[in-house]
């Protein structure tokens, strides 16, 4: 198995939680400018990943299969054939 190559790809498993960390940071500079109303944006998406973490999937990650993102376990079945 070539550890560069799984290393280095984008996995759905890695975009989950930088998409998330990027709706928090906006959330925040949009409560610190708008309103905390936006703070609900924040909420949002912890939630999300909480469901993450105990379903295995989210809507995001499910949206970012079906626009060709792989599974982890989709580039570990490749290497190994």
């Amino acid at each position: 198995m070539n550890t560069d190559t799984t290393r280095r790809a984008w996995t759905v498993e890695r975009a989950v939680p930088l998409l998330a960390g990027t709706m928090v940071l906006v959330s925040l500079a949009l409560a610190t400018v708008f309103s905390g109303w936006w703070l609900l944006l924040t909420v949002f998406v912890a939630l999300n990943l909480v469901f993450y973490s105990i379903a295995g999937w989210c809507p995001a990650s499910l949206l970012m299969h079906r626009l060709g993102l792989p599974r982890q376990c989709d580039i570990l079945q490749s290497a190994d054939k």
